[in-house]
């Protein structure tokens, strides 16, 4: 039996405020979607089915470059961390796995496993550290890891991408994600081929370690902790990482690390064309970072991600199962508001690109006809789905309002008071 953090009794007593009105919302809907010749049923059924990963870091507070400021009841360690994402599932049922980081989450696999399907939790990718030093590691990474200029620690860097695998499989994981900082912040402080050339050999050296059946992503990020230049800096450079490596190398797409004005569904497009896609990491970014809660800056550029998945999806191209997570830092928010919030948001946009016209849309774009093509977009975006995204949840056994069913529980106050504060004013990003 599962063992839940939110009381069923809270859930049915909130759910029961909001019944009445949803079941008019959908019928209302449901109506004007069969207009369009759309089954809101089978959107939803689909809505249902469409899952993201959360992130285990992301339930603590996070923080700038400058200062850190704790909330109340941050998790102490992994096992608080799986408390925290099974609420997040229990009321969205959204995200019913957790993406772990190497090594702040690492315990004994059995353990977690245990502590995971108690929780109703499974594990998606794992996610290595070769950005920031651990306290027992013997070589430092200030100057870089796979691509560093020493063998031994570049070693290093891989010996833990393996053990990164090691416990993954252990957990029932199926990928790996490797985002390396390495980069150099004046011109001449590296030598751009020769450091890309051992970051190649060392993911080739993990590659190897990989099981028959996973998969390994690489992330670009076009600057920091690197300001000059980033060994893994855009998608052109990252597809060739994952060209070079093989048919199980895949990119993934952070959408918050790219320049602003970035076409993103259009590299999406490309990297679907060429069976490369292998992910993402939802977040949102108003300048050039990930920071921000997905859909919270520009919720249109999201939907537009998601017609390219919907209409790959559409054009049954072979072999497509991109896996998609979260990745936020959550600093003036209570997080696990936010990973509602965002999970609601990601399931959003993928209901909207479901209800676009394709065959219209196809006709639009062979005549060459901008404006009625771009309508048929923003009239898919423009619908109001919630009663959908509720719906899918009442019937899942979540909450039809999940955050205020979330604050109505008092769950933020009984860990607050189980779990020691933190104290203030540490500096940098954790």
């Amino acid at each position: 039996m599962t063992d839940t953090k939110i009381a069923a009794d809270v859930i049915e007593a909130e759910n029961a405020k909001h019944a009445a009105a949803l079941k008019d919302d959908y019928a209302a809907l449901g109506a004007q979607l069969a207009r369009r010749g759309v089954d809101i049923e089978n959107v939803t059924k689909k809505v249902s089915e469409f899952f993201v990963a959360v992130p285990s870091w992301g339930v603590g507070t996070g923080g700038t470059r400058f200062a850190r400021f704790p909330g109340q009841g941050e998790p102490r360690g992994i096992f608080d961390k799986l408390d925290d994402c099974s609420v997040i599932n229990e009321l969205t049922r959204a995200t019913p796995n957790v993406s772990l980081h190497i090594p702040w989450d690492k315990e004994d696999p059995k353990r977690l496993k245990a502590h995971a399907d108690a929780l109703g939790l499974g594990f998606d990718a794992m996610n290595s550290n070769t950005f920031s030093d651990a306290p027992d590691q013997a070589h430092s990474y200030k100057y870089g890891s796979l691509s560093h200029t020493d063998a031994a620690t570049r070693q290093q860097a891989v010996d833990h991408n393996i053990e990164c695998i090691e416990i993954g499989n252990a957990l029932g994981s199926k990928a790996l994600t490797v985002w390396v900082g390495d980069g150099s912040n004046f011109p001449g402080q590296s030598n751009f081929t020769k450091s890309f050339e051992r970051y190649l050999s060392g993911m080739a050296d993990i590659y190897k370690a990989l099981p028959d059946d996973w998969r390994i992503f690489s992330e670009h990020k076009m600057y920091e902790p690197a300001f000059y230049s980033t060994v893994v800096q855009d998608w052109g450079t990252n597809y060739l990482i994952a060209n070079t490596l093989g048919e199980k190398a895949y990119c993934l797409v952070d959408l918050g690390h790219h320049a602003p004005n970035t076409n993103i569904e259009m590299i999406v497009a490309r990297l679907i064309q060429f069976g490369k896609l292998g992910g993402f990491h939802f977040n949102d970014s108003k300048y050039g970072d990930d920071d921000l809660d997905a859909g919270s800056i520009e919720p249109y550029r999201l939907f537009l991600v998601f017609n390219e998945l919907v209409d790959a999806d559409y054009r049954g191209v072979k072999g497509f199962h991109p896996a998609h997570m979260i990745d936020q830092s959550h600093n003036v928010t209570d997080p696990i508001e936010s990973l509602i919030s965002s999970a609601n948001e990601i399931r959003r946009a993928y209901a909207q690109a479901l209800l676009v016209d394709r065959k219209a849309l196809e006709g639009y774009q062979q005549d060459n006809d901008a404006l009625m093509a771009s309508d048929a977009l923003k009239r898919a975006y423009r619908t109001d789905v919630e009663p959908i995204l509720a719906e899918a949840r009442r019937r899942a056994g979540g909450a039809i309002d999940p955050v205020s069913t979330y604050r109505a529980s008092g769950y933020r106050a009984k860990i607050a008071a189980e779990r020691p504060a933190f104290k203030a004013g540490s500096g940098g990003i954790i």
